[in-house]
């Protein structure tokens, strides 16, 4: 019996024996990778333990190492060292020790920090398709990331911190879908971030603080899971990032963001910590920030934030830090930060507040800053006068520019004879070209249905624009956009997204009212449209004070590119150009522009003190007033 069954226990016993042998052989295969690994890395102290006898798969893991084996192969290997400040020595090749890496094709997990690698990544680092979380952080490395990594479909965590990367930022991103982890803070990246990068729809971390990123941020609202956003130390801006409302963290300190803050950050329930600290952001503080449920950090500082606090307002108890200093903040430290102080952090230095805790800003500190705030960019004032459209203080002129001035004042009078012993049919207006206006307010106006017909051709539809809008148009009111400036206040050129040049004129105010008391006045502007005119295409309030008065008014008119009147007649090269025919239109045209103004609306527009510098020629050479007295100057400061 026992000899019958001898050639099968045999065979058991070979098959064991072989399987083990196998074991042993792949085993041993690891640890000679891993024991290269330690000769790269030029014996760090975390690997200390290692020699040809070590049980890699079942050694104690602690803080600086872990590795990790399933079925006999090692899925990740976690090395940290103590190499922040140094690289490893000159004759380290990260080409080798990379070729020695992917010789551990099951990894999954793979942590190098701090262990002095230095130079480029090398592109095969891809072959290790099963990777997972990959971890370089707090090395040397230099150059792009491999755009072979885009290979990796199961790569959820990328982070390269503290590193010497460069170029821009990687473009092919957006492939990497199962991305839920991408910080590549410290580096030297830099340029603009993709729109593409809005389409990585499962990412719950992005950090990219202290790089050379700028520009605008791309539309982010998509990334229905992003939980941490940290850009600082950047130069992002100058527009508030489109975001979803699941933010825990959200860092944007020193940047170039200079916008409002959307309302709707304060409907952002989970967040906790806010820092939009050192930019240059406008408009009023929400207070509801203070009482987010969740809120423990908030960091406003070095800002041009203004708005009235109240003793009353509330705020979440478990606020730590809160940090208002340096805005334009007016009225009373609430009580809530007052009764916290002992146990957490407030701050509320270089304000103008109710308070002699701090070193506040004298009251009308604030309300001066707050007057400039959004508009006037921060150079030496000057004076400019445009050739274009401001040519106010000319003295003077030929002799054919007083008889052409003499010619149209003379077809005016005639104009107003006429009207005074013929009154055309009239209409109200029942039109609304401001929205959101009442009609109702403007039953004395009335519009001239046939001076209506001789109306501005072409022009778009007058509206409302938002001070976005006026600012990205005139390069938030660069310098090279002032085309002048007089009694009025300041005019700039400036380009709509539609690519439309026009002239927008700031409008300072001397009396504080709501937008209600514009009404009546805008209702007018809106109708300053005519062949003859420089029409009015739109306008934008600005209110900057904790009120929610208005400081300032942009009109916006058509941009007229030729030149005035005056510089026509008068400059020897271009008055053999302009014919005398045209120079009899041109009258005519001023002449039906002023009778426009006298009798096309009631009430009429009168006083305009007109100067043939007040006159521009279009592209066509026809004949517009630039300069009008509207009822809505008279409040200006400067007036």
């Amino acid at each position: 019996m026992a000899n019958r069954h001898h050639p099968s226990v045999f065979l058991v016993l070979v098959t064991v024996l072989l399987s083990i042998h196998c074991s042993e052989q792949l085993q041993s295969s690891h640890s000679q990778t891993l024991l290269r690994i330690q000769q790269l890395l030029n014996f760090p102290a975390a690997l200390s333990n290692w020699n040809s006898s070590t049980d890699f798969c079942n050694t104690d893991s602690n803080s600086s190492l872990t590795v990790v084996c399933y079925e006999d192969t090692i899925t990740q290997l976690h090395i940290i060292g103590e190499r922040r400040d140094t690289p490893l020595p000159r004759n380290f090749s990260i080409d080798s020790f990379v070729t020695t890496l992917v010789r551990l094709p099951s990894l999954k997990v793979l942590t190098l920090v701090s262990l002095g690698i230095w130079g480029p990544l090398p592109s095969k680092i891809a072959r290790l398709s099963s990777l997972e979380i990959v971890n370089m952080s707090s090395n040397f490395l230099y150059g792009s990331i491999p755009q072979e990594l885009s290979s990796l479909s199961s790569l959820q965590t990328l982070i390269f911190d503290n590193n010497m990367l460069a170029d821009t930022f990687p473009h092919w991103l957006d492939s990497l879908q199962a991305l839920t982890v991408l910080s590549l803070k410290n580096n030297k990246f830099n340029g603009s971030l993709p729109k593409s990068l809005g389409n990585v729809e499962n990412l719950r971390t992005l950090s990219l603080s202290h790089n050379h990123f700028y520009g605008a941020v791309p539309d982010l609202s998509r990334l229905t899971n992003l939980q941490v956003l940290e850009l600082d130390d950047n130069a992002f801006g100058p527009q508030f990032p489109q975001l979803g409302n699941k933010l825990v963290i959200l860092v944007l300190r020193k940047n170039s963001f200079r916008s409002g803050i959307p309302a709707e950050l304060s409907s952002y329930y989970q967040l906790e910590r806010l820092d939009i600290s050192s930019n240059s952001f406008v408009g009023p503080f929400q207070p509801g920030l203070l009482s987010l449920p969740s809120i423990t950090y908030l960091n406003i500082s070095g800002n041009k934030l203004t708005g009235m606090l109240f003793e009353n307002l509330s705020c979440n108890s478990e606020l730590d830090v809160v940090d208002l200093s340096s805005n334009l903040l007016t009225g009373s430290l609430p009580r809530c930060l007052v009764s916290n102080s002992s146990d957490s952090t407030v701050l509320y230095a270089r304000n103008c507040l109710d308070t002699t805790n701090q070193n506040q800003q004298p009251q009308p500190f604030c309300h001066t800053e707050a007057l400039a705030v959004g508009i006037l960019p921060e150079t030496k004032k000057h004076k400019q006068v445009s050739k274009v459209v401001l040519s106010l203080g000319i003295v003077g002129g030929t002799l054919g520019g007083v008889a052409l001035v003499l010619l149209v004042f003379f077809i005016v009078r005639r104009g107003n004879d006429r009207s005074k012993t013929k009154n055309p049919p009239t209409r109200l207006i029942s039109e609304n070209a401001a929205s959101g206006y009442t009609s109702k307010l403007f039953s004395d106006a009335r519009y001239i249905s046939q001076t209506k017909k001789l109306g501005a051709v072409g022009l778009p539809t007058y509206r409302s624009f938002s001070l976005e809008e006026i600012e990205s148009a005139t390069n938030y009111f660069d310098t090279a956009s002032l085309m002048g400036e007089d009694s009025y206040g300041k005019m700039y050129r400036g380009q709509l997204k539609n690519g439309s040049l026009v002239a927008i004129r700031c409008v300072e105010m001397k009396k504080r009212h709501s937008t209600q008391n514009f009404v009546q006045h805008i209702e007018l502007i809106s109708k300053l449209r005519h062949r003859h005119l420089v029409s009015a295409i739109g306008h934008c309030f600005e209110c900057s004070l904790d009120d929610s008065s208005v400081s300032k008014v942009f009109l916006v008119f058509e941009y007229v590119p030729n030149g005035t009147l005056r510089n026509w007649i008068s400059d020897e090269h271009a008055r053999k150009s302009f014919s005398w025919t045209q120079r009899i239109g041109a009258a005519i045209g001023v002449a039906k522009g002023i009778q426009f103004l006298h009798t096309g609306i009631v009430p009429g527009v009168y006083s305009n003190d007109l100067k043939i510098e007040d006159v521009l020629l279009d592209q066509n050479l026809v004949a517009k007033i630039s300069s009008y007295h509207l009822p809505l100057l008279s409040n200006m400061g400067k007036v």
